[in-house]
């Protein structure tokens, strides 16, 4: 995953109204009804459909780092689909997004400006459009570049040219080397 598909996971997770099982048992228990059988789970983590029915019954009170970092992976990315749709749904149609990031922005501009990139930390609410068209694009596989010029688009319009009152003849923005990103919406 890239920075930005890390991003909205965590923005997701902070949407949680009821925290995900916390035992390996209760992990199991919900990716079996989520996915429908044991070897379907097995699949998912990358063990034997018998390691998922000792992880079931109890027999297994712990399973490996690996295989437990999976299955925690498994679990939150199924946990409470319709609070992110919601979520998702608000920030689309009446909140916005949130970024806070800190990264080097490039830019094309006109001659005789100063177009170098620089790193820069910024907090910039994004409008409603940009987190529909963030949205969209990871919900059709989009890859991380492609949401990132989604909202290096979002920063051209709303930081570098204050909604269209100044720096008209910046033509393309980029963001690159990016220390962090957070969303919020």
């Amino acid at each position: 995953m890239g920075e930005i598909e890390d991003a909205i996971e965590r923005a997701d997770r902070e949407a949680f109204t009821k925290e995900p099982p916390k035992t390996l048992k209760g992990r199991i228990g919900y990716l079996i009804k989520q996915l429908g059988s044991a070897k379907a789970v097995a699949q998912e983590i990358g063990v034997t459909a018998d390691s998922v029915n000792r992880y079931r019954r109890g027999a297994r009170k712990h399973a490996r780092p690996d295989v437990a970092a999976k299955i925690d992976d498994a679990v939150r990315a199924r946990w409470q689909p319709l609070v992110r749709k919601r979520r998702h749904r608000q920030a689309a149609a009446t909140g916005g997004i949130t970024v806070e990031t800190r990264a080097r922005f490039g830019y094309t501009a006109a001659v005789g400006s100063t177009d170098d990139g620089r790193f820069r930390r910024l907090t910039v609410h994004l409008p409603l459009e940009y987190a529909q068209r963030l949205f969209d694009a990871r919900g059709t596989g989009a890859g991380d570049q492609a949401m990132r010029q989604i909202i290096a688009e979002g920063f051209k319009e709303v930081y570098f040219q204050d909604g269209g009152s100044r720096a008209m003849g910046l033509s393309d923005v980029e963001i690159n080397d990016i220390d962090y990103l957070d969303l919020d919406y």
